[in-house]
């Protein structure tokens, strides 16, 4: 009895010998290889516990960094004010302004319509106001399995792939001023980049999506 211990306990130092001190399982990076004649392999290659420690925290910091707000000059005052809302959009300053009654409690940036898709100035009114809206013209061609074919697409000039579908850009917390034209969530590039919509943060979006209604007047300014 006291002879297999000794062997189970000098079995268990050589594994510690082998694999360190540490009880966690070793971590590994996967990297997928030619294979001679054809095709791929996968090696798995240990990772040290100095390195997976790095790795940790740069992944840890990554996210933190992309959780941060991002501070683009926007700001909102309109809450528990009273008053009918209106917007003006200005396209020299690529910003929208929220008012309640004629006063200002909300500003934001905006994209609006690059060269060539301009967005056109006037007077108009919120028409229409979907919270999930999809464009019917600008998109992605993909195929069965949703993996995109062909990106950034306009169905009126670009030739669908066989056996492709369309899939219509998202553009959420939509408000139609005119035509195909509305205010939306988007990229926003810090210049005119739209095919004419106005692009706004997601905050600014949803904030002025629930703060206006069908009627809202909406006034385009050069």
């Amino acid at each position: 009895m006291k002879l297999l211990k000794r062997l189970a306990f000098l079995a268990a130092s050589v594994l510690l010998g082998l694999h360190g001190v540490s009880c966690s399982s070793p971590e590994y990076r996967e990297i997928r290889r030619p294979a001679p004649g054809g095709g791929f392999y996968v090696q798995r290659i240990r990772i040290e516990p100095q390195e997976a420690a790095k790795l940790k925290k740069q992944k840890k910091d990554k996210k933190k960094k992309a959780d941060e707000p991002i501070d683009d000059g926007s700001w909102w005052h309109g809450d528990g004010v009273e008053g009918k809302p209106s917007m003006k959009i200005s396209l020299s300053e690529q910003k929208v302004y929220f008012m309640k009654d004629g006063v200002v409690v909300g500003m934001s940036p905006i994209s609006s319509g690059r060269e060539g898709y301009d967005t056109r100035p006037g007077k108009f009114r919120v028409m229409e106001k979907d919270i999930d809206h999809k464009s019917n013209l600008y998109g992605d061609y993909v195929d069965a399995d949703g993996v995109v074919l062909k990106k950034d697409i306009g169905v009126m000039k670009d030739k669908r792939p066989p056996g492709a579908k369309f899939d219509g850009a998202n553009m959420r917390y939509f408000m139609r001023v005119t035509g195909a034209i509305g205010m939306h969530e988007g990229y926003l590039p810090g210049f005119p980049a739209s095919h004419g919509c106005i692009r706004l943060p997601t905050k600014m979006a949803e904030i002025f999506y629930h703060q206006s209604s069908v009627g809202t007047p909406v006034e385009i300014v050069p």
